[in-house]
């Protein structure tokens, strides 16, 4: 029996900073009962200025009645970590799942290809308006850098609701292949299409992971001197490696639910950093320099574990004088636009578009006026 992906959605959306144990645990600790739920707000400052907190918050009720059911979904808060293996065998489950639950809703036909020796996705929309046939969309997939979550749940309502062809770069992943073999592929597909499509064309967006990877590859493509794309996307991410932001240590995958550990000083993710200094100013953009870049959009939500990384990377581009837009969905979970039974994610979907549409259209060479057709009378 198939479990509805709504139940699956969530859980199965991994991202960078959800990375688990490579090996079991012997023994866990039991999950919190409902009896043993605090039912009042506590709040202690440690010498240190440590927060120990718990807090009651409520389901916001202008949210959805599909988003206030999934934040209702109880979790356990405790349990074993997953390897691994197991985790990138549910990651491809559930991406097989939402590949023909978003195909319902936003038909395209998807071909598997391979671009400067790299695979990749091709995500083509029916009917492209000639006016979008020189334009491209380059996604890089969300999933921890471990995995792949968001190949086709991040290229599939974009093709769609743009109208415009997507590639999604399935790039090397750790930990067999650290940083910057990510980049690396990625900057190659880029250059490729170079050859076919021009800069001014050309959109490089991603969720989680990929929103990280996004922001590593423009300023990679700056380093290099090669030409920056018209916009940039940068969903549920972040540019420092070297510390974590504040909301790391509030939520987890799915918000307040599930397991959370406490924070641990340190680099950020070793499998993916590897051996280079977590600040690094292509693998940590925010030490790096971003006067230059094009126009981007930056997307979180209020109970986004990445939440205070991608507001310190938007505040990083403003800072440096970017054209940037940040927004924020209210009480929802890390990547929640995956979910293709949320109308929010329909939205943020649209928003997406909306973004990359109008980015694409600031370079477009201005329509000549028709010429004026003399007529004559005929007596």
């Amino acid at each position: 029996m198939r479990m509805p992906l709504s139940r699956l959605v969530f859980a199965c959306t991994l991202s960078l900073l959800a990375t688990m144990s490579l090996s079991a645990q012997e023994t866990a600790p039991k999950p919190t009962t409902a009896a043993e739920a605090p039912s009042r707000d506590t709040s202690y400052i440690d010498e240190d200025g440590a927060a120990h907190v718990t807090r009651v918050v409520p389901v916001p009720e202008d949210l959805s009645a599909e988003a206030q059911k999934a934040l209702r979904r109880a979790e356990p808060d405790q349990g074993p970590p997953q390897s691994l293996a197991e985790r990138r065998k549910g990651t491809d489950a559930y991406t097989a799942r939402a590949r023909e639950e978003w195909v319902k809703i936003c038909p395209v036909t998807i071909e598997d290809r391979t671009i400067a020796g790299v695979p990749v996705h091709v995500v083509t929309p029916p009917d492209i308006p000639m006016g979008n046939h020189d334009k491209i969309l380059l996604n890089l997939h969300g999933g921890g850098f471990n995995s792949d979550s968001g190949s086709y749940t991040e290229s599939i309502p974009i093709a769609a609701y743009t109208k415009m062809k997507v590639i999604a770069v399935l790039y090397r992943l750790a930990p067999e292949y650290p940083f910057p073999a990510a980049v690396d592929d990625s900057v190659a597909v880029y250059k490729e299409l170079l050859k076919v499509y021009k800069s001014e064309h050309i959109i490089i967006y991603g969720t989680s992971a990929g929103a990280i990877l996004t922001g590593e590859v423009a300023v990679k493509l700056k380093q290099l001197g090669q030409p920056l794309p018209a916009g940039l996307g940068i969903f549920s991410g972040m540019g420092d490696f070297a510390r974590d932001g504040d909301s790391m240590a509030i939520y987890g995958l799915r918000g307040f639910a599930g397991h959370l550990d406490p924070p641990v000083k340190g680099v950020h993710d070793p499998f993916y950093v590897g051996s280079t200094d977590s600040k690094d100013p292509v693998l940590s953009p925010v030490y790096a320099d971003l006067r230059g870049m094009p126009p981007t959009l930056f997307l979180t939500s209020g109970r986004d574990l990445l939440l205070s990384g991608t507001a310190n990377l938007h505040r990083a581009f403003l800072n440096a004088g970017a054209d940037v837009r940040l927004v924020v969905f209210d009480a929802l979970p890390h990547a929640f636009w995956y979910n293709p039974n949320l109308p929010e994610a329909i939205e943020a979907n649209h928003i997406i578009a909306d973004f990359f549409v109008k980015a694409l259209a600031k370079n477009q060479p201005p329509i000549p006026p028709a010429k004026k057709v003399e007529t004559r009378r005929v007596r």
